[in-house]
């Protein structure tokens, strides 16, 4: 028997961007949707159409770059979840490369770029560029700032 409606929504716990939070979600929810339109964080866009193909959901989830528009709400119980706003709250160096390089101009992929790049730092301090070109490869940029990333997390790791 399939489950619809109210029956069928469970609480979940996960802690975004240092706060813990509490929150109903449905089979069909994905951590984006969450995020979103239940918490309020609006960093992780949606370019692709729910499709994984262009990265500017990521989120890190338990300290890994994850698509959150691929990603059921449900199965993130207990997740830590880190986005662009908690990055920018924590002053990363990564924020200030940014902008000194001008990676965005209309600025819809900014942060999922921001949370993949951050995420391959904590990875690898002092990444070389192909480290970086391989990280970023699946985030995508309708403006084409590509070698501007580059020089901003190369940038970013001489900070840390």
């Amino acid at each position: 028997m399939h489950e619809t409606g109210a029956s069928a929504e469970k609480t979940i716990n996960i802690t975004v961007n240092g706060w813990a939070q509490e929150v109903q979600v449905t089979p069909e929810d994905t951590l984006r949707d969450v995020l979103r339109e239940k918490l309020g964080v609006t960093s992780p866009k949606e370019m692709c159409l729910g499709y994984g193909a262009c990265g500017s959901c990521s989120v890190i989830m338990d300290g890994r770059p994850i698509l959150s528009c691929m990603a059921l709400a449900i199965e993130c119980g207990d997740a830590v979840i880190e986005t662009a706003e908690g990055i920018a709250e924590a002053k990363h160096p990564l924020v200030d490369a940014y902008i000194t390089n001008q990676c965005n101009q209309c600025g819809f992929c900014t942060p999922g770029f921001i949370v993949t790049a951050k995420a391959l730092l904590d990875k690898i301090p002092k990444p070389t560029e192909a480290d970086i070109r391989e990280a970023l490869g699946a985030n995508l940029c309708r403006c084409g700032t590509y070698p501007a990333h580059i020089t901003a997390v190369l940038e970013a790791a001489e900070s840390l």
